[in-house]
């Protein structure tokens, strides 16, 4: 071979080499960062699936303990299944009265005018019987009863007309009016199922975990003005059904609502409330808040105004109060704005102190 040639040839060989071994390089470059994202890749993967099974496996956790409290939780006894036709009649018109209250009672009442036009069902949900909607559950079973705020044993005739007077800011009925005999007939006949002397489950309003701040009313109005406002209006005012007689959605403040000696006027009590019940569809077994969400809203409409009544009489025991009972005088030494709003744990321990001197 000339000389020549030979190094053409020898040079093209380098060259070969030199571009195997380039793309071989490349190769071992690349097949690195591939297993190096990869192996990251998957680890990733494996982290979000632990931490996806985690998830679902306190979801189900929940879940399970949802459905075993919903199990246990208080039924109404069938107003169907009642054979004298005289009772089943009084226990009917009884639950329309809880559910349909300012129709008779109301200030266009087709009976009496003494209510502002709210009716019993605004607070005791599905006329007294949807679990943690502030339910009738434990009524009958525990009435008589010892009641702090008045001081004295209560009868179910007082403790429907203390309704009357604060949450429907109302006059009170006679006890033998038809319609008191009525809803009395009811709330006895649906909480039968309820041994006396015990309480049902899932019974009145569910008892919030208190917060380590006081409820913010200014948190709380702009959640309400997007979550409540729809149905209670901007202003609180609710929403008249159309025969004017009654709410299809009820005031939350302002002259036409419950006064500040109704039970919802606790915060504690309202917080509850809305927390398994608000905004409208939320159940125990779907909220749709969070227990701070539900407190600032509920410090946002406590904090708005409504009507008065003298509570004078309230509390002839000033220790026996409420933590949250936003009233002086008070056996403690805090104000009544932390009474109000909180926050209630440094009140809740120092009324414990103070029990056991």
């Amino acid at each position: 071979m000339i000389p020549e040639k030979q190094n053409i040839v020898q040079f093209k060989s380098l060259v070969k080499k030199l571009i195997y071994l380039f793309m071989t390089i490349i190769f071992l470059v690349i097949s690195l960062l591939l297993v190096l994202f990869f192996n990251s890749s998957i680890t990733s993967w494996f982290q979000k699936s632990d931490s996806d099974l985690d998830s679902l496996y306190i979801d189900a956790k929940k879940k399970v303990l949802v459905q075993n409290e919903m199990a246990k939780a208080w039924k109404p006894a069938d107003i169907s299944l009642i054979k004298d036709a005289s009772l089943k009649q009084e226990v009917e018109y009884g639950k329309d009265l809880i559910a349909h209250t300012a129709k008779y009672l109301g200030p266009n009442g087709s009976v009496k005018q003494i209510t502002n036009g709210m009716n019993c069902n605004n607070c005791h949900l599905d006329a007294g019987t949807k679990p943690w909607g502030n339910n009738y559950g434990s009524v009958y079973s525990m009435y008589p009863k010892m009641r702090a705020r008045s001081g004295q044993v209560e009868n179910l005739y007082k403790r429907v007309n203390d309704c009357m007077e604060r949450s429907l800011n109302g006059l009170p009925l006679q006890e033998d009016d038809r319609e008191m005999k009525a809803m009395i007939a009811y709330i006895e006949y649906i909480g039968s199922t309820v041994p006396r002397g015990k309480e049902a489950n899932a019974a009145g309003i569910y008892d919030l975990e208190y917060l380590d701040r006081a409820a913010d009313p200014v948190k709380g109005k702009t959640l309400y003005d997007a979550k409540c406002a729809s149905c209670h209006q901007v202003n609180g005012e609710g929403i008249l059904a159309a025969d004017k007689k009654e709410y299809t959605y009820p005031p939350l403040w302002g002259k036409n609502s419950y006064n500040n000696g109704a039970g919802l006027f606790r915060i504690s009590r309202f917080a509850g409330y809305i927390k398994y019940n608000m905004p409208l569809g939320a159940t125990y077994e779907n909220s749709q808040l969070s227990d701070e969400k539900s407190w600032d809203i509920a410090a946002y409409v406590e904090n708005q105004p409504r009507p008065s009544k003298d509570l004078s009489r309230d509390w002839p025991d000033i220790s026996k109060k409420p933590v949250d009972h936003p009233f002086g005088p008070f056996s403690d030494r805090f104000m009544e704005i932390q009474h109000k709003f909180g926050p209630f744990k440094p009140i809740k321990e120092t009324k414990k102190k103070n029990e056991k001197k």
